[in-house]
């Protein structure tokens, strides 16, 4: 049975149903049903036409579901004639989808469950796993937010910004259980683009490929972390650079720049040098100094600093990185890296501890860690 038909089916069901008067919660149960059916019946006897067999399965155990409910019989009987198979016309149901499960009333925890349920296929078990927690915490997180979008109702046009948020948190949650979250973003983001031609849809997809095809230097062989600048870029694939460069050129020559558009551009510069050392740093400066201006996001200000040391020095870096709280996430390792960068080795090794002790997982803390011990040693030699 073809899995991979599967889940690239499910949202564009699920939108049938919704369409034809289901809500969303009620809708989701029965293509889950449909599906535990396919499993049954497809090893022997795969149909012709995948979507039309789940469409009328889904919306009979739908309707089943609704005769055996008796505060739905309203619903019941405005649904009563079963429509023919299939019936996707023209209509982007999946489209709608996107839309519905990035909806501002979910937080994102379960805007992104929905999302992987509901837009990627994905069983609770394998989200769950992902997101290392118990099935049963999943299933609930995804019960109630599928209650809290049952009543929703597509009157306007959806937030393309908040879809491409959810779509870049689950593309930062990487690899763990069976599930690689990485390569999923970037397999929904291609189905975004593909329906809306959206610049920032474009723009996120190619920061994706640019941060993805960096993936296999980013760790050694025992999950230690490798820096930027240390990375073996003869383990960069290529290919996806490539892509990743055209789609951005393609999304900046509409002259409508936005925040993932200019993120992809300094991705784009990190991914162009052949070398740490012909890093163009000034350029990435001047992209930064846009993604301030689009998003005043402290922790592009953060990066910026970070860029401002390396294209005009370690002073520079820390000037630009007094005018930040020293709260901000990651902070103390960059106030570490540019001291360490300006000589003042003492501060530095100090800092790298301090940074340790709040690092947000053990492979940040021991590279930290490993850092200051470094330093250390310089100290005492």
């Amino acid at each position: 049975m073809n899995e991979a038909l599967l889940r690239q089916l499910v949202p564009e069901v699920i939108g049938v149903l919704v369409r034809r008067g289901a809500d969303f919660a009620a809708a989701e149960d029965a293509v889950q049903d449909a599906l535990v059916e396919a499993v049954r019946a497809w090893p022997d006897d795969e149909p012709r036409d995948a979507k039309g067999w789940l469409v009328t399965v889904a919306w009979r155990k739908f309707l089943d579901a609704a005769r055996a409910d008796t505060s739905r019989r309203r619903r019941e009987e405005r649904v009563e004639a079963e429509p023919a198979p299939g019936g996707a016309g023209a209509v982007d149901d999946t489209l709608r989808l996107y839309f519905l499960c990035a909806h501002p009333s979910l937080t994102p925890a379960s805007a992104v469950a929905l999302t992987l349920r509901a837009v990627g296929g994905l069983t609770t078990r394998q989200i769950a796993a992902a997101y290392l927690v118990p099935e049963a915490t999943m299933a609930q997180r995804i019960s109630r937010a599928k209650r809290t979008v049952s009543g929703v109702r597509f009157d306007r046009p959806g937030d393309v910004a908040t879809v491409l948020r959810v779509l870049y948190l689950v593309f930062n949650e990487g690899y763990s259980g069976d599930v690689d979250l990485s390569a999923e973003a970037i397999r929904l983001t291609r189905q975004l683009a593909a329906r809306t031609g959206h610049e920032e849809v474009a723009g996120l997809l190619a920061l994706m490929l640019l941060h993805h095809a960096r993936r296999p230097a980013r760790t050694t062989a025992d999950g230690s972390l490798v820096p930027l600048a240390e990375q073996d870029r003869g383990r960069w694939d290529t290919r996806l650079i490539a892509e990743g460069i055209g789609i951005l050129q393609a999304a900046l020559a509409r002259d409508r720049l936005g925040e993932f558009q200019a993120q992809a551009a300094i991705a784009a510069l990190h991914a162009d040098a052949r070398t740490a050392q012909e890093t163009d740093w000034v350029q990435i400066v001047e992209w930064y100094d846009e993604l301030v201006r689009l998003t005043d996001s402290p922790v592009a200000r953060l990066n910026r600093a970070v860029a401002v040391g390396e294209a005009d020095g370690p002073r520079a870096g820390l000037a630009a990185l007094a005018d930040l709280d020293p709260s901000l996430p990651r902070h103390t390792a960059v106030a570490a890296y540019l001291h360490e960068r300006s000589g003042d080795l003492k501060s530095a090794a100090h800092l790298y501890t301090q940074a340790a002790q709040t690092a947000p997982n053990l492979p940040e803390r021991n590279h930290l860690t490993h850092q200051a011990a470094r330093i250390n040693a310089r100290l005492r030699g």
